[in-house]
């Protein structure tokens, strides 16, 4: 279904019969809107509770409702200019919502608007270039080959964009910053669910509508996949923040996505995108569960909790379910999208020859080491002896709308 409107005309050769305001739902973007619709309505719910009192509490109202409606116009517009407007307003949000959280969240702040405004920048020149190539920037209008440099330098110019939203290596280091920093409702709202969903159906519109990958393009996306769900996974591993830990985490998961989109299969896609759909749920669990801690325990260093199984018993059993479902163990959701993008990865075998089984490797590597780290994490902060904080600290269970009834 598509829906626009002339907003006004400009005589001249910038466009072929003015500008237009255009809409398109397809299952795509239905699919995506949907899971954004329903992660803001949950971080809603949650924020109830845990921005009570606080001096900026209808400030951040504010900034969440805004958020998801620019993110909606990202994921419904039909023109490269509609997007790009929206686009950059998330951008903003995302700078604004990370400073609710005080000074020691400002470095983070501005270091996510410096990136991910950075590569709004190239996102503007890719769809300049996509402009001169096709004389218009309607999404719909059918993809580009890359038959030359400045359709090549337009593609990465968009996947780059893609990357630094989703938060994939090597444009990624705003993401842990901040997990860390931000307040728990704004970490599993923006880069744990929201940022993941609007940068991966940047990517799956850019390999389905936008231009038609060559062999080369699918292989650096898959290579620049592994290399995330690698390095991530190993970072995560040597954190002591819980908060932080995540992040990487968030990062790491990015990786399974842009594998699946790399393998320019069928199978690989739906993968790609059924992870998205699982790492928008168990992310914000987990985020949502380091809030409850946070907001019980005082604080999120690992070697200050512990023994949180017996004081928060609903707090560790959520998160040990989303702990198991991000590491991929069956039959949890998690595992199924992880091995549709492994049956991607051998359905593609052909566009990364002899280098295939390499990025499965990486990939059930990455799956491994992230059971390895939240062991970890369920040890310290739940099963352990707890720490002198812990027993000094009022822990009660979990953080909601009604937990002050209970």
């Amino acid at each position: 279904m598509t829906i626009s409107w002339p907003l006004f005309s400009i005589i001249g050769n910038s466009f072929e019969a003015g500008a237009w305001l255009s809409l398109r739902l397809d299952a795509l973007s239905a699919f995506v809107l949907l899971i954004i619709t329903l992660v803001g309505f949950l971080i809603a719910l949650y924020s109830v509770e845990y921005m009570t009192g606080r001096e900026r509490q209808r400030e951040y109202f504010a900034y969440l409702l805004w958020t998801i409606a620019a993110s909606a116009g990202v994921v419904l517009a039909n023109d490269l200019i509609l997007l790009l407007v929206c686009w950059g307003f998330v951008a903003l949000t995302l700078y604004l919502m990370i400073g609710i959280a005080g000074p020691e969240a400002a470095d983070a702040a501005k270091k996510s608007l410096m990136i991910v405004g950075g590569s709004d920048a190239l996102l503007i020149f890719g769809a300049v270039l996509v402009w001169n190539l096709a004389g218009s920037t309607r999404m719909d209008g059918g993809a580009l080959a890359l038959t030359d440099l400045n359709s090549h330098l337009a593609f990465l110019c968009f996947a780059i964009a893609a990357f630094a939203k989703a938060g994939a290596m090597p444009v990624h280091s705003w993401v842990p910053d901040c997990g860390e920093k931000a307040d728990a409702p704004v970490s599993a709202f923006l880069p744990a669910s929201l940022d993941k969903l609007l940068g991966i159906y940047l990517l799956a519109r850019l390999v389905l509508d936008l231009f038609v990958a060559t062999p080369a393009m699918h292989l650096l996306l898959m290579a620049v996949g592994a290399i995330t769900i690698l390095a991530a996974v190993l970072l995560a591993l040597v954190q002591h923040d819980l908060k932080r830990l995540l992040g990487y985490h968030a990062v790491s998961q990015v990786g399974y996505m842009v594998l699946g989109i790399g393998t320019g299969t069928a199978v690989g896609l739906a993968g790609a995108l059924f992870h998205m759909l699982n790492n928008a749920i168990y992310k914000c669990a987990l985020f949502l569960c380091a809030g409850s801690v946070e907001k019980s325990a005082g604080n999120t260093d690992l070697d200050r909790l512990g023994g949180l199984g017996r004081l928060m018993p609903l707090t560790f059993s959520v998160c040990l379910i989303a702990a198991l479902s991000i590491s991929g163990i069956p039959p949890l959701n998690g595992f199924a999208s992880k091995w549709m993008v492994y049956q991607g990865v051998i359905s593609g075998a052909e566009t990364a020859p002899g280098v295939w089984i390499l990025f499965i490797a990486a990939a059930m590597l990455g799956s491994a080491l992230t059971l390895a780290s939240f062991a970890k994490v369920m040890h310290a902060a739940f099963l352990c002896k707890p720490a002198p904080e812990v027993k000094k600290a009022s822990v009660h269970e979990g953080v909601s709308p009604w937990s002050r009834r209970c």
